[in-house]
């Protein structure tokens, strides 16, 4: 299956619509990133029940910067709309098979119960939390 070039207009609707998604970030003048190029590419045939796609970081500073990508290649998985894996560097081929195997096995439901716990938690520790509210509700 050919990559799918996301862009800051298509980026949402492209992972909304899919369950799994590998996302490489990348850019031309990139040697890793060149180097790492096939081996995605090869991975994508391979994998073709799963969509794989690239963000050049050149033409999309947007959204480079809106996952905070300062290293590439960054290669990120989203599961079911959760990123489960976010990595620098170029993977080599027994590497990212690995990866994705792993994000195979994953129960998405585990998953999304300890987003939400570590969600809650951030925000009972936050300033103006529930942690703080309730004491000073209770004074």
């Amino acid at each position: 299956m050919a990559t799918v070039e996301l862009t800051k207009e298509n980026f949402d609707r492209t992972v909304s619509e899919n369950d799994f998604i590998l996302i490489d970030f990348w850019a031309s003048w990139c040697g890793p990133c060149r180097q790492f190029a096939p081996v995605y590419e090869q991975a994508s045939e391979r994998h073709d029940d799963l969509v794989f796609a690239k963000v050049d970081t050149e033409a999309q500073q947007e959204l480079a910067a809106a996952f905070e990508i300062r290293s590439i290649p960054t290669l990120m998985i989203v599961r079911e709309n959760v990123a489960v894996f976010a990595q620098p560097g170029a993977l080599p081929e027994t590497a990212l098979e690995d990866v994705i195997g792993q994000a195979r096995a994953l129960d998405m439901d585990e998953v999304r119960k300890s987003v939400a716990e570590a969600e809650a938690a951030a925000r009972a520790n936050a300033p103006g939390g529930a942690a703080q509210d309730g004491g000073a509700a209770s004074a």
